[in-house]
């Protein structure tokens, strides 16, 4: 019998964790009929893997990140973001019947949709986690949905948030992991490293526009570390390569052009810095995996992108830009829950003097053989490498075998 399963989440990285969930149910169970309620922005990763959306979509000015810059809650509000939730909540009411299962990822407002919608629930928190303080502090409302009899199981993005909350007593608690981990795999594209080279990811993120804004940041950092490298006599050179999405790819030639940098063939940039320094960057789209197998380190201005790196043993060097999603006080988010194994720098968004800090801090964290190989250990077994997909799929098979469509318990 076909279970339909509406799943449910707030963010750009929340409908990519679920988009890969989804693949792996999928392949697991092929009769399975999912359906999407993207709560931000336009829920492209569910188009990508054709899965029904069942309510109205709005992109917000903020990009969803009011919780990191408070200010820009007035303009997404301006945009209609409550009359667009209150038209989600109603798709969501009349879809519910409907459905067998809710799966809900993200933090409080996904999971209110998620205990709203009157059916079992699986609560997939891959927003919420222990590592930030030591502890998971849920609000009062999560504190009720998850010891509600309609939700299954709660799924943690880490093992360190899955111990905290058993040792708080609720009662179904699954370590799950990051899904998007199972579906990173390098194609062999030739990066083009020169022998004995360090190199270094750059990962600016996937959002327009500020992806623009955060790769010419990271163009202007490069100038930086290339010149310091060289006034280091260090021997080994740095090997720059940019993992770009296509929009931004697109975008390149003039972005490198306003920082003074000169396109050449094969998305090679250069820029010559002083007499006998030449900054160089490999710009690559669809080369992300490729690029994070390759690289010592990467210069991660994207929350889950720098989170995959981790996974794989590479640690981030952060600086802030001005968002609204990758601000100041995102990026000290992502250094905590990383746990010392990434590096931030700066307490603001970045100016020539904090990118000079943070080239001189790549450089010593380079040549810190214990840092890279405490980051090499301690990431996987932190976020976990691979295998989340199945574990992810293994909680939900017995919750979907058990579940009659027909009846469900009501709070």
């Amino acid at each position: 019998m076909t279970k339909k399963v509406l799943f449910i989440s707030n963010g750009h990285g929340e409908d990519t964790d679920t988009s890969y969930a989804i693949r792996a149910l999928r392949e697991a169970v092929p009769d399975v009929e999912p359906l999407a309620l993207p709560l931000v922005g336009e829920g492209g990763a569910y188009r990508g893997i054709d899965v029904p959306i069942v309510g109205p979509t709005l992109v917000l000015p903020s990009g969803g990140f009011t919780y990191v810059q408070r200010s820009k809650l007035i303009g997404d509000i301006r945009a209609g973001l409550i009359g667009n939730t209150i038209e989600q909540w109603r798709a969501m009411r009349r879809i519910a019947p409907d459905v067998d299962l809710v799966f809900a990822t993200g933090d409080i407002v996904s999971q209110t949709f998620a205990f709203g919608s009157k059916r079992p629930f699986i609560s997939f928190i891959a927003s919420l986690s222990a590592l930030y303080e030591g502890k998971l502090n849920l609000d009062l409302p999560l504190k009720w949905y998850f010891r509600s009899p309609r939700c299954q199981t709660v799924i943690t993005r880490d093992s360190a948030t899955a111990i905290d909350l058993k040792r708080q007593g609720f009662p179904r608690i699954a370590y799950g992991g990051m899904p998007s981990m199972d579906y990173l795999n390098p194609s062999g594209i030739d990066l083009q490293l020169p022998d004995g080279a360090d190199t270094i990811g750059l990962l600016p993120g996937s959002r327009i526009p500020e992806a623009e804004r955060n790769f010419r940041l990271q163009l202007r950092f490069v100038e930086k570390a290339a010149q310091y490298n060289a006034d280091l006599a260090r021997r080994k050179p740095l090997a720059f390569r940019a993992a770009l999405v296509p929009s931004l790819m697109s975008r390149a030639v003039d972005l490198a052009t306003a920082e003074g940098w000169a396109m050449q063939a094969n998305g090679l940039l250069r820029k010559k810095i002083t007499k006998g320094v030449m900054a160089e960057i490999r710009c690559y789209d669809g080369a992300f995996a490729d690029i994070l197998e390759a690289s010592a380190m990467v210069v991660a201005m994207a929350g889950q992108a720098a989170d995959q790196a981790l996974a794989l043993g590479k640690p981030s060097l952060m600086f802030a830009g001005e968002g609204p999603q990758f601000n100041y006080r995102f990026a000290e988010a992502q250094y905590r829950i990383h746990g010392g194994l990434s590096e931030l720098v700066g307490d603001r968004p970045a100016d020539d003097g904090i990118l000079l800090a943070s080239a001189k801090r790549l450089i010593e964290l380079l040549d810190d053989r214990a840092f890279l190989a405490r980051a090499a250990e301690k990431g996987p077994l932190q976020f976990g490498a691979k295998g989340s997909s199945a574990r992810i799929v293994e909680t939900v098979l017995p919750i979907l075998d058990a579940l009659d469509s027909r009846t469900s318990d009501r709070d």
